[in-house]
């Protein structure tokens, strides 16, 4: 999908605010780390299929800009894990 071009954008009091991160990979990397547990949630709907209906509904714009705060806080966490990890350890 490509989120470079068209963008996922949320339009409020007529400003525009993307969705996510700009950068296509990391926007793809974001949309991985909830695709499923959205499904989960909402077993009688897509990840693919909100992405859609975000185009042209303001309530999937907005579930789509929640979902992707909690990528934002997935990915945080993974990268300080990831930073904790490769640190050198101290000497005890």
């Amino acid at each position: 999908m490509d989120t470079s071009e068209s963008g996922f954008r949320i339009y409020t009091n007529g400003i525009s605010n993307r969705i996510g991160p700009a950068d296509e990979r990391e926007w793809t990397y974001h949309a991985s780390l909830i695709r499923a547990d959205y499904e989960r949630c909402h077993p009688e709907d897509s990840f693919e299929a909100l992405l859609h209906r975000t185009k042209f509904s303001k309530e999937d714009q907005g579930l789509l800009c929640d979902w992707m705060a909690v990528a934002a806080q997935r990915a945080e966490a993974a990268r300080r894990e990831q930073e904790a990890a490769s640190a050198p350890r101290a000497a005890a």
